[in-house]
């Protein structure tokens, strides 16, 4: 569970996966599995299994219910259930004796976690991790919740008393059980099955109608949407952006802007070391539930980026650096992938037995006194309002006594106001001092980093680069993006050729999924923008190809979760909803749409269309759920833009067209290059045909604004391209 609902001063022994290896003792089955939240748990006294056959043979074997536990390494709530329960020799026994015990990566199995999320939804309103479920020997699950303490507490029962009760219903009142299983998979199975042969064609008014519902939703006086706890949600952002783009509605806008500053001010943006904590617990943005997604540092950078195409505001530029650099920093393999996340649990910089949330990230008023000295600190912590007692307003349980988060609680202006200086020179002073902190804190024990790679967010994650060397003009962020590319296609394939999903420790594994596929082909359209290696576009294509070949649903449209050839659960998921992370189904669309625009091929655009015509119901109901899909809507509503640079012998005259193109927010468009070379022109002309009717005026480097493949007049002329976009 995401909320804090007890606070612990002290967790005890939340092994690294360094000390987890080196630990004596006996452990079980997971000691042997590659995810490291699996491993995290390998030494529990529980007779853990893994996902698969011997724990179902056992079930059914012994007669015994599936207890399931799913979670993730760096997920708080995940480490507290395993130090008070799993632990736990009382609890490990009941486990033992009348279950068959099985552990889930949450992010290794995204297919197992949606069906048993829903199931967990559809039972109790509410889900989130560690995920708790209890299943029949046929995978059904027939009662579940999230987290649970050991004992009886808040007027909730307890692991160890609920295990017991179980147990005995299982013994005693099967039937009331397996009924029960059976009407929950009834109901989870139509909730699945989305999509509507009444349904109706999507238009502009379903983007008006989420407009309106987020406007109701928005916080005036702190800016995100709804209440504590608050996410980032910035496909809803960038959805924003282009409202405005469409609209020209201010408050669109100013909705969008108002949270990008509040989120870059609040403590869930690590002023240090750039980056962005996983959501704040708080309505203000302060404080951070302090675990670092791979996630949502692309998704989060990429609107800050297009916030700064739209604006021209610099500080969105400053935000999306800072936040590309941390990864490249921090969350990088050598070879070129990126890892999972950070976790938001540290060990104590003092005292090594004691580990809790967010100690790597807090600080002690003394401690910034000593390492800046009185002048610099009086102004460092002015303006991030550290105080003596902490700074941390709701502490019921004093884990946080006397720390403080950083946040800006005073603008740059009023700082120098109040100390009498120059805006430069308050700015140069944080600099420096935010550096000699961040030194400072290098020195302490670090979050345990989770090093499996997943296709999925590495996509995510190459579009942000991708964009970010574009707009930026860094060619960092473009090689990053390439060797990310590059070790997916070189490390993540089956013998088939097929996208696997994880990679760790040299083993790549599991069978690619939607989202695998949907967000890699994404990050390979936006390399493409960014390198024009022709390489990534008929990657883009071929990958495409596979991606129906494997997951479209011919009948009720849109595409499953899992391949045909994938393991069959009780229920084949079908995801639509944007979440955390934008469902596979949403970026499927726009990739479909652009390949289709590229590609001329009318089939990939009538199956986009075929899918917002069935999901129109649910996407009409609550359209503010379906951001992203609506920025595919957007897209695929018009108007869009094919633009073509077609080389000449004045090749240096490229980079000037490319930079005033990308001068701008113009986010539903696609630029192709078209080069000179017969080779190269052949490869770019087998994937995107339509090039073939824009050559160079007289040698000289032309560009091409189409729409429709209807094109304007070429221009050989630099400075031209921002007024023939506006046409």
């Amino acid at each position: 569970m995401r909320n804090r609902i007890i606070s612990l001063a002290i967790i005890a022994l939340i092994l690294d996966i360094g000390s987890l290896m080196a630990k004596e003792g006996p452990t079980n089955r997971l000691i042997n599995e590659k995810s490291p939240y699996l491993l995290q748990h390998a030494n529990n006294p529980v007779n853990w299994f893994p996902w698969g056959e011997e724990a179902f043979r056992k079930a059914k074997r012994e007669d015994k219910p599936i207890f399931l536990s799913i979670g993730y390494s760096t997920c708080h709530w995940c480490h507290v259930m395993e130090e008070e329960s799993f632990s736990n020799p009382t609890i490990a026994n009941i486990l033992n004796e009348n279950f068959v015990s099985i552990k889930v990566d949450r992010e290794e199995r995204p297919d197992v976690d949606n069906v048993y999320m829903n199931a967990v939804v559809s039972m109790t309103g509410s889900g989130g991790w560690p995920l708790t479920v209890f299943l029949t020997h046929d995978l059904k699950p027939f009662y579940g919740g999230t987290y649970f303490p050991p004992g009886d507490r808040w007027g909730k029962p307890g692991l160890e008393r609920l295990l017991i009760l179980i147990a005995g219903s299982w013994k005693n009142e099967r039937t009331r059980i397996l009924d029960s299983a059976e009407s929950l998979t009834d109901f989870i199975k139509q909730k699945t099955v989305l999509g509507s042969s009444d349904a109706s064609e999507l238009d502009e008014e379903v983007l008006n109608k989420a407009y309106n519902h987020l406007i109701k939703s928005y916080d005036e006086k702190y800016a995100g949407f709804g209440g504590a706890p608050k996410f980032p949600s910035t496909h809803t952002l960038s959805f924003l952006l282009r409202y405005y783009k469409r609209s020209g509605k201010k408050e669109a806008l100013k909705m969008a802007e108002d949270t990008l500053m509040a989120m870059a001010g609040g403590g869930i943006y690590d002023h240090l070391g750039g980056g962005f904590h996983r959501y704040a617990t708080d309505e203000r943005w302060r404080i951070p539930h302090f675990e670092k997604m791979l996630y949502d540092q692309a998704l989060i950078s990429r609107t800050y980026l297009e916030a700064y195409q739209l604006t021209g505001k610099e500080d969105y530029a400053v935000v999306a650096g800072k936040i590309l650099d941390f990864v490249l920093n921090r969350m990088r393999h050598p070879k070129g992938g990126f890892y999972s996340a950070m976790d938001a649990d540290s060990k104590a910089p003092d005292d090594p037995n004691v580990k809790g949330e967010g100690l790597y990230y807090l600080w002690r008023k003394s401690e910034i006194d000593r390492a800046l000295g009185k002048d610099e600190s009086e102004i460092f912590c002015y303006r991030f309002g550290v105080e003596e007692r902490g700074n941390i307003p709701h502490n019921p349980h004093e884990e946080f006594s006397k720390k403080n988060v950083l946040y800006a609680a005073n603008s740059y202006e009023d700082t120098a106001s109040r100390f009498n200086l120059t805006v430069g020179s308050v700015k140069k002073i944080i600099d420096e001092s935010s550096g000699k902190l961040n030194k400072k804190r290098l020195t302490r024990p670090e979050p345990f980093l989770d090093d499996k790679i997943l296709v999925d967010w590495n996509g995510l994650m190459i579009s942000a680069l991708s964009l970010g060397a574009i707009v930026l003009k860094d060619r960092r962020y473009k090689t990053a993006a390439e060797d990310s590319a590059r070790f997916i296609m070189d490390n993540l394939k089956d013998g088939n050729g097929r996208l696997l999903h994880r990679f760790r420790d040299g083993d790549a594994g599991i069978g690619g999924m939607l989202d695998d596929y949907a967000f890699f082909i994404q990050g390979l359209f936006d390399l493409y923008e960014a390198s024009f290696n022709i390489r990534y576009l008929e990657k883009a294509k071929d990958l495409t190809n596979e991606m129906l070949r494997f997951f479209w649903d011919e009948e009720g449209k849109g595409f499953f979760l899992t391949a045909y050839s994938g393991e069959r659960l009780f229920v084949r998921p079908k995801e639509l909803y944007d979440g955390s992370v934008p469902s596979g189904n949403s970026v499927a669309m726009l990739d479909l749409i652009r390949l289709c625009r590229l590609s001329m091929d009318t089939g990939l655009g009538e199956k986009a269309d075929a899918t917002f015509r069935s999901f129109s119901n649910e996407i009409s109901g609550t359209p503010q759920a379906y951001s992203q899909m609506l920025i595919a809507l957007d897209f695929s509503l018009g108007p869009s833009k094919e633009i073509v640079i077609s080389e000449g012998k004045d090749t240096a005259k490229t980079a000037k067209f490319l930079e005033e193109i990308h001068n701008g927010f113009l986010p539903n468009k696609f630029v192709v290059f078209r080069p000179m070379g017969t080779k190269e022109y052949e490869k770019v002309k087998r994937v995107v045909p339509f090039i073939e009717n824009q050559p160079p005026i007289n040698d000289h480097t032309t560009v091409y604004i189409c729409s429709g493949y209807v094109c304007g007049c070429p221009t050989t002329v630099t400075g031209d391209i921002q007024k023939l976009l506006a046409k």
